[in-house]
Formats: C-alpha cells, sequence, structure tokens
C-alpha cells in the first residue's frame, strides 16, 4: 500500500529527541540520521518512517486533517509511548488517552503533536466483549 512516511521538520536535533523517545517506547530503536541531508531514518516491524527537513528550503508545515496512525502492542506500551513523546516536545491533544469504540471494534487510543505540528495517533486494538 505505501513504502514509508516522512514528515517535515524546520529543526532536526529536535526531532530526533521526539521521535528516539517515542519509537524506542514503542519497541524500536533510536533513528539513523544521514550524514548528508537533513534527515532521520527509522525502520521497525518492516515499516519505514523518516523525517526531513524540506527540500524545497521552505518551512515545514503539518497536514490540517492528516493523522500519521502508529501501533502500540498494548495498552501499557501505548501509555508509555505517549508519556515519553509528551515529555520530550510532544504536544497530549483531543481526548485523554484512553478505550474508545471504533467502527473497527474497541481500540485504545491516544493522540499528540509533534514538536513541528504533526498530528500522529498511537493506537492498539482490544478484544471485542
Amino acid at each position: 500500500m505505501y513504502t514509508h512516511v516522512m514528515v517535515g521538520s524546520n529543526d532536526i536535533a529536535r526531532s530526533k529527541i521526539f521521535y528516539d523517545a517515542l519509537f524506542t517506547a514503542l519497541g524500536g530503536k533510536p533513528g539513523m540520521q544521514d550524514p548528508h541531508a537533513e534527515r532521520i531514518l527509522y525502520l521497525h516491524n518492516g515499516a519505514a518512517f523518516m523525517v526531513s527537513r524540506p527540500i524545497d528550503g521552505q518551512a515545514a508545515t503539518f497536514a490540517n486533517g492528516g493523522t500519521i496512525g502508529l501501533g502500540a502492542a498494548d495498552p501499557a506500551q501505548l501509555d508509555a509511548a505517549h508519556a515519553a513523546a509528551v515529555a520530550n516536545g510532544g504536544t497530549a491533544i483531543e481526548a485523554p488517552v484512553g478505550e474508545r469504540q471504533t467502527p473497527l471494534g474497541p481500540a485504545y487510543l491516544g493522540y499528540l503533536r509533534d514538536p513541528d505540528g504533526n498530528k500522529l495517533c498511537l493506537g492498539c486494538r482490544l478484544p471485542k466483549v
């Protein structure tokens, strides 16, 4: 369906601190920084997530209405990742982290914005009762 997700950043060093904390809490590894470009690469469970200063030299902006979903193994891991993200420059948004009923069944979700304003949804499915 897709090969990777990339978000823009105006401060790569700040983004690396944020995403290293977030992805480490989700069971991943710190990002690999490209020494020739202002870009960070995260690889985990067959997925690629990148953070880059915009190639056109303009300021990075976030997508109004766009959300990037990141999976957690369970509610405890999600809580830890959300806390790590907020402690490292993220902003909790929308409803508090917790269980929600979705069209696909019950889920445990938490929403936040990264330091550049990109909207992230941390989520895991819950057993149907």
